[in-house]
């Protein structure tokens, strides 16, 4: 999958494989952005998760 993921965008011209890198960017600032918005409470889950395994 990766390698014809890697031959896809080689094939692309050089304006069309920015503007696919600029909304892979796009993307993952807004995933990091939500994971550090959100740290609190992804915190939270993990222990009530680890605690309910634990017996606890």
């Amino acid at each position: 999958m990766m390698l014809y993921l890697l031959n896809w965008l080689r094939r692309e011209e050089g304006q069309g494989l920015v503007e696919y890198a600029l909304i892979i960017v796009l993307i993952a600032v807004m995933l990091i952005g939500a994971l550090v918005a959100l740290r609190g409470q992804i915190s939270t889950v993990f222990s009530q998760i680890s605690s309910g395994l634990a017996g606890g």
